[in-house]
């Protein structure tokens, strides 16, 4: 069913100020990047500008698929979600411009990068481990959300 068809259910596009909301109080979100034969997905945490740009923190080992494939792409796709009940969600696709950050601007982008959730085995890894940042320039946005019981299910309240 399409978005329009499940609106009769209470289902709800958000707006670009809902969705800039929305990704400044999440935190994680899927990365999904372009396989060989399928998409290559990656729970990843995120920082945010607040406007057009989210950032990655990649750890990196011998042999890192998540870079290698990061490195062959342009464009991404993310999608952050938050599921408190079945009546009440949010999920934000993003589309976009992938690229690696110079490191000589990683100082720029610490204070957006703070607030990024890691694992602490993901912080203590850090600290021995190369790393890359990662950028994701916004080109496409879309969100949906559900709060509340569906209009079929509602009390009536005459």
């Amino acid at each position: 069913m399409s978005v329009a068809e499940l609106q009769e259910y209470g289902l709800v596009e958000m707006d670009d100020g809902e969705i800039r909301d929305f990704l400044s109080s999440q935190q994680m979100g899927v990365l999904g990047l372009p396989g060989d034969e399928v998409p290559y997905l990656i729970p990843i945490s995120y920082g945010y500008n607040g406007d057009e740009r989210l950032y990655f923190t990649y750890l990196i080992g011998s042999s890192s698929r998540k870079k290698t494939l990061s490195d062959e792409t342009d464009t991404a796709s993310f999608l952050v979600f938050t599921v408190d009940t079945m009546y009440n969600w949010q999920s934000a696709l993003l589309t976009g411009t992938l690229s690696e950050v110079p490191e000589s601007d990683w100082d720029a982008l610490e204070e957006t990068l703070s607030d990024a959730w890691r694992p602490s085995l993901i912080e203590t890894a850090t600290l021995s481990g190369d790393v890359a940042v990662f950028e994701l320039s916004i080109e496409e946005q879309t969100g949906i959300k559900h709060q509340g019981l569906p209009p079929a299910l509602r009390p009536d309240t005459e």
